[in-house]
């Protein structure tokens, strides 16, 4: 018997156990009564602190819609659209089956997509840093608490001028008389 991860349709992750990994039973494992389309999708050989993976992923690349496999799988497999429940296998370096269990997977999922970083963490950082215009008196601030540095700028069209205004109304006198001479023409 082998343990494996079934990836099940709604993304979620499941360890399992096969006594025979052939085809037609990894095939099974997933509820499918018929092996049409169940395959091997793809292969990522990869050592991680020393250890070897060499995972194969199994599933259906035809299917009917809203079927989908909901699972962000790693490069190359997230531009191909799986459907159903799919199984990721383990083989040694000499190609025999041997365990593979959600932990193991998770490393290598991290591993295949460059790593993750620890918003977590990040976080807390952030929560750390200083204000940088803590320091400054309210008088150097704008109302909306920006430093008045000249690179954030009102908004000029609160304070609409009389100015444009007139050039506004020239405009539409210049546009008016421009429809006349075309009119007659």
């Amino acid at each position: 018997m082998v343990k494996i991860v079934l990836v099940k349709k709604t993304g979620e992750l499941q360890n399992s156990i096969v006594k025979k990994y052939e085809l037609e039973d990894l095939c099974k494992k997933c509820g499918y009564k018929k092996q049409d389309n169940f395959k091997l999708q793809i292969n990522w050989a990869v050592t991680i602190n020393k250890e070897t993976y060499n995972i194969e992923l199994y599933g259906k690349d035809v299917g009917r819609a809203n079927f989908e496999n909901k699972y962000d799988f790693p490069p190359p497999v997230d531009t191909l659209l799986l459907f159903g429940d799919c199984v990721l296998l383990n083989r040694d370096k000499d190609g025999d089956v041997c365990d593979l269990v959600k932990e193991d997977w998770e490393k290598v999922y991290e591993y295949l997509f460059g790593g993750f970083e620890d918003l977590d963490a990040t976080a807390a950082e952030d929560e750390n840093e200083e204000d940088e215009l803590e320091d400054i008196p309210d008088s150097m601030k704008t109302k909306e608490g920006y430093l008045k540095d000249g690179f954030v700028v009102d908004d000029p069209s609160d304070n609409s001028t009389k100015e444009s205004e007139e050039v506004s109304d020239e405009e539409d006198n210049m546009s008016e008389l421009e429809e006349e001479e075309y009119e007659y023409e």
